[in-house]
């Protein structure tokens, strides 16, 4: 990569991805740049997805044109300017406004890690299409539409983040490490479902700030079961006829967690970067799963989050567990009571 596309490409995942950033450092310099790079990617389709003005068929269109560019399909960038205008975070804007800079980049690796990236960037765009399809713009004060089932669920949770498990795995397998013997399709399910994991988190810790702008990920059949219909989620007082139906999820999300400390297992103890990066978010996530379990996630007022000083604590207790035979699972297995 030039100096000046990696000082470029550098600074934009800094001031866009403050939570991944971290994870980043730690990856081999191998697959690295890789990854930043399709976060980014992702990461100004999922800007575009989410931008709060026009009309869905517009941010679709935008969306379907972007992609096209990025595949190398067409020439023909959409101008993106009046998207990024409206950013209430202007690193979002700023990043939009650099789309063309980033969709650059890809040529500096070779086929084989463009085609990774590129494949991946497909399904993520497709699962946010589809996202659009379904509920449309984000606007505060309107309907409220639900999923209609857990596969629908599931699916989502796949096409934006699972899909990015496996990506992770096939850059490791590609440039790092080999699976162990007759392990590699335990090794990509694992990879999926790590993936799932991060995302289910995402979703049933937003559940406020989504049900604000008309989406709402619980299915609602599943809602039903419980007497309870979407716009009843907008009631924080109604906590104790959710919290059933929502430890359920946070359950599922924890089995997922249990497949991402199995995928970490699997990586040899002498790739202690890649076991590095690949734990940070496991930590964080079993940490905001205890959180979730314990606090009420329909009172928008309760920001429940893993703090800055958590954050810097579990880079303490990583650094000394990588370093201490047994560590990683230890720390593993205790950070998920805590």
């Amino acid at each position: 990569m030039s100096v000046l596309i990696d000082s470029e490409i550098d600074k934009l995942l800094e001031t866009t991805s403050r939570s991944f950033y971290p994870t980043l450092k730690y990856l081999p310099k191998k697959i690295r740049g890789q990854i930043g790079l399709l976060y980014l990617l992702a990461r100004i389709a999922d800007t575009i997805a989410d931008s709060k003005a026009g009309e869905t068929s517009t941010l679709i269109e935008a969306l379907t044109q972007y992609n096209e560019v990025a595949q190398g399909r067409s020439r023909e960038l959409p101008d993106l300017t009046t998207l990024a205008d409206i950013q209430t975070n202007p690193d979002e804007g700023e990043l939009l406004r650099n789309a063309q800079k980033v969709i650059d980049a890809l040529p500096i690796y070779d086929e084989g890690d463009r085609q990774r990236i590129l494949e991946c960037l497909d399904i993520i765009v497709g699962g946010q299409i589809l996202d659009l399809q379904r509920f449309g713009i984000a606007k505060e004060g309107g309907t409220i539409s639900a999923l209609q089932t857990d596969e629908e669920l599931d699916d989502y949770a796949y096409r934006v983040a699972g899909c990015v498990g496996v990506f992770w795995t096939k850059m490791s397998l590609a440039h790092i490490i080999n699976a162990p013997k007759g392990k590699e399709e335990l090794f990509f399910e694992n990879g999926i479902r790590f993936g799932k994991a991060l995302q289910m988190i995402n979703i049933l810790r937003d559940i406020p700030e989504d049900l604000r702008f008309g989406r709402c990920y619980i299915p609602g059949p599943s809602l039903e079961e419980y007497g309870l219909e979407p716009n009843d989620l907008l009631d924080s007082s109604n906590i104790d006829s959710f919290r059933p139906l929502y430890d359920t999820y946070l359950d599922i999300t924890s089995e997922h967690l249990d497949a991402a400390v199995e995928y970490i297992r699997m990586i040899p103890d002498r790739q202690f970067r890649l076991k590095a990066a690949s734990m940070l978010p496991v930590l964080i996530g079993q940490r905001t799963v205890t959180l979730l379990r314990e606090g009420n996630i329909l009172d928008s007022d309760e920001k429940i989050k893993v703090t800055r000083e958590e954050m810097k604590v579990y880079f303490k207790k990583l650094l000394r567990a990588l370093i201490i035979p047994g560590g990683v699972q230890r720390l593993l297995a205790k950070n998920k009571n805590v």
